[in-house]
């Protein structure tokens, strides 16, 4: 047996975060955690997945170089995974300046405490298909050239360039992953999915009777959260780091994913869904679908989980939390 490995995962009280520990305990890793004390959702995630006992917090900030740099010392970390930051595009809008610090300059924190500290640890930037925004074609790959449309993606672009720009200027082994859609019962209430699945549990069981949703035309790839953080690991297992599409490579509308939840529960989306111009976006995103085809040749990785199959799962855990509320 040689020496266990050992991760940093920033952002591991999110959704990614928690998969990501769970995958990493399961292959023998020692799992540290970033934990900022201004994190209001705790531990319920690693609660939920049955490793909260397993994971080692470290108190840090993103936007504290130094507190970085102390935690990897002190973890001694083979590999970093940057997935924190400040990660609803609605709120980008509001917040632009703290989405800013973040989720871009966040990432530049990280990058630089590992260039200071151990140039040999291997990096992950959690980039995203919002990057891609007005889509310039109609499938998306790691070619297709950016548009961001939020504050959020204007500031996941920044991290993503300075990712490829560390790995060519100091060789560092930095790796992003352009996930597209990811989602499960540990998604935030404020992301449009588990809005939707939690909704339709509590109008099932009678405790509200509308669900007000913006633009339910809008187009995403969605695929499951527990696939894409294998992705994330593969690319850092890799001889050198690389940009990577992670996807389905299908999509739907907000409509369509409406229609199998609420279908789930015998129920028709018709009945219940108001539309809200309070909810549509200053600058919508009308459409994304991913190219995964790189994914697949270097890292042997594919999306197992559909839409189908994935809505009715996080239904059935709504349903489950709703009965217990």
């Amino acid at each position: 047996m040689g020496e266990l490995k050992a991760a940093l995962i920033t952002g591991v009280t999110g959704q990614d975060g928690g998969y990501l520990a769970k995958l990493l305990l399961e292959k023998g890793y020692e799992v540290y955690g970033l934990f900022a004390r201004r994190t209001s959702d705790t531990l319920w995630r690693l609660r939920y997945l049955g490793i909260d006992s397993q994971v080692k917090l470290i108190e840090g900030d993103l936007t504290d170089v130094s507190s970085i740099a102390r935690a990897l010392e002190q973890c001694r970390a083979d590999e970093v995974y940057n997935l924190a930051a400040q990660s609803f595009v609605a709120t980008s809008w509001q917040q632009p300046l703290l989405t800013g610090q973040v989720t871009g300059m966040g990432a530049a924190n990280v990058l630089e405490a590992i260039r200071l500290t151990n140039r040999g640890i291997r990096f992950y930037q959690a980039s995203s298909s919002e990057m891609f925004g007005k889509v310039q074609h109609p499938i998306q790959d790691e070619t297709t050239p950016f548009y961001p449309r939020s504050p959020y993606a204007v500031a996941k672009l920044y991290a993503h360039w300075l990712t490829v720009n560390y790995r060519e200027s100091f060789g560092l082994h930095a790796s992003s992953g352009i996930l597209f859609n990811h989602e499960s019962p540990l998604r935030g209430l404020e992301f449009v999915t588990r809005k939707v699945t939690y909704a339709v549990a509590r109008i099932k069981q009678g405790r509200q009777q509308e669900l007000r949703l913006g633009n339910i035309d809008a187009r995403r790839d969605w695929g499951f959260a527990g696939d894409y953080v294998e992705a994330m690991w593969l690319m850092l297992q890799q001889t050198e780091g690389d940009d990577y599409v992670v996807a389905t490579g299908r999509n739907a509308t907000v409509r369509e994913m409406c229609e199998i939840a609420f279908r789930h529960v015998g129920l028709r989306y018709e009945n219940h869904v108001v539309i809200d111009p309070a909810l549509y976006r200053p600058a919508e995103v009308d459409v994304l679908l991913g190219n995964p085809a790189k994914a697949k040749a270097r890292l042997g990785w594919q999306a197992r989980l559909t839409l189908n199959d994935l809505i009715p799962i996080m239904v059935d855990a709504d349903m489950e939390r709703v009965a217990k509320e």
